[in-house]
């Protein structure tokens, strides 16, 4: 309710026309507080009148008490004795221990399993660029053509110097055939013989240098023709047609990456080993079946990928830089789906926690010493209940203690509630 009082003033006055005696619940108002109220404002009125008695008229103190006062019995009808707090609505979760999955996530970056540099072998100018760069090729492909030209010329002198130094084999050869029977019939000196046998041996020994040659000049020539050595992604030609390519540090043509199966790198903080390590030996955590191990790869939009990885190598020392593990995963992509430098959440799998208590994350709340959940007793009143929470799974906290099984956890309505207040638990929503 609320209440105006308006006072008369002199217009010699510098008292305003009116105050306004703002009352905001009538409810709320006792007999007390009504009588000490309207002796303060008799009060003050009192005192204005004696400093300016010209402004305000007597007879206006007497209605002012009477307005007033006609109020206590209004407030006294309009609040009933013993009114009950009506229940609050609320929706619960029973508290049922359970085996659940322990899934430890990380961010990790794909890298290719292989990564191949194509680089020149022998020096040509660059007569084809027989591939689409950026595209997907296949092992055994033509990715570039030097002019090969000069080695075939070299091939052919190489295998003509061959047969010139099989010839002079095949001459000293003959000549030791003769000079070996005469030797024996003391028809030609022991040095003759020696200087046969060692003209045949000299002979022989500039074949195989001659067939090297030849195999040399065989492998430059094929050095001419670049192919790719594996199925993968190629990279952007460093060099045009025309170009002069030499061996050494400028010799880079293109990269490949092979994409399957695709490498994952990601770092274990010091902390998280400990701590997992710790959960292990404690009993908190438990290792699942082999079947059940897996990495699960989250990619950047939020959806799974469809492959399961699986570890293939950890780091024996920590990063002094970071503080992490190294630890490498293999996932297959036959489908080229990864690409190398991506960000992806690595998910690990193959442990799990043993009758582990769990609650919705918007049924914990958060006070003044800690986290609570608010239960319902057997007299369907609310009650607080202290916690300690561990990780989140899902929407859900992991509760390491202050509940026990068969607790009736407040989910929806939990705001809305004091300790002792009194609640009507009503279905929980169903999900569509």
């Amino acid at each position: 309710m609320i209440l105006w009082v308006s006072l008369l003033k002199s217009p010699n006055s510098e008292i305003p026309s009116g105050w306004r005696i703002l009352n905001h619940s009538s409810e709320a108002c006792t007999a007390g507080l009504l009588f000490a109220f309207t002796t303060i404002i008799y009060q003050e009125l009192k005192n204005v009148h004696q400093r300016q008695a010209s402004w305000f008229p007597p007879r206006g103190l007497p209605v002012l008490i009477l307005a007033i006062s006609s109020l206590a019995p209004t407030a006294f009808a309009q609040q009933p004795a013993g009114q009950a707090r009506p229940p609050t609505s609320v929706t619960i979760v029973e508290v049922k221990p359970q085996d659940t999955p322990e899934i430890n996530e990380f961010t990790g970056k794909t890298a290719s399993s292989r990564q191949v540099e194509i680089r020149a072998r022998v020096e040509g100018y660059l007569d084809k660029i027989a591939y689409t760069e950026g595209s997907l090729v296949k092992s055994g492909q033509l990715l570039f053509q030097l002019d090969p030209n000069q080695f075939k010329a070299a091939l052919a002198s190489a295998k003509a110097t061959l047969a010139q130094q099989q010839a002079l084999l095949t001459n000293a050869e003959l000549t030791l055939k003769r000079v070996r029977p005469l030797a024996k019939q003391n028809a030609l000196s022991q040095q003759d013989l020696d200087n046969a046998v060692s003209n045949q041996l000299s002979a022989q020994a500039q074949v195989q240098a001659a067939q090297a040659a030849v195999e040399t000049a065989q492998l430059n020539l094929g050095y001419t023709t670049i192919k790719s050595p594996l199925n993968g992604l190629s990279g952007s030609s460093n060099f045009r047609e025309g170009s002069l390519i030499t061996p050494g540090s400028n010799s880079l043509l293109t990269t490949l990456v092979q994409l399957d199966p695709m490498w994952v790198n990601f770092g274990v903080g010091e902390n998280e080993m400990l701590k997992f390590r710790s959960q292990l030996d404690s009993g908190q955590l438990k290792r699942a079946s082999e079947d059940q191990w897996g990495m699960q790869l989250v990619l950047a939009d939020g959806t799974k990928y469809p492959q399961k990885g699986r570890l293939i190598f950890m780091d024996p020392v920590v990063n002094a830089e970071t503080g992490t593990y190294n630890i490498r995963a293999e996932v297959p992509n036959p489908d080229s789906q990864l690409r190398p430098g991506q960000f992806v959440r690595v998910q690990l799998q193959g442990v799990f926690r043993p009758n582990a208590i769990m609650v919705p994350q918007r049924a914990v709340m958060q006070g003044p010493k800690g986290k609570f959940v608010y239960v319902v007793g057997p007299d369907n009143a609310a009650q607080t209940k202290p916690i300690e929470v561990g990780d989140w799974y899902g929407d859900q906290w992991i509760v390491n203690s202050g509940l026990a099984s068969g607790d009736k956890v407040v989910v929806d309505g939990a705001v809305r509630l004091q300790p002792g207040a009194p609640v009507q638990i009503q279905p929980a929503p169903t999900k569509p």
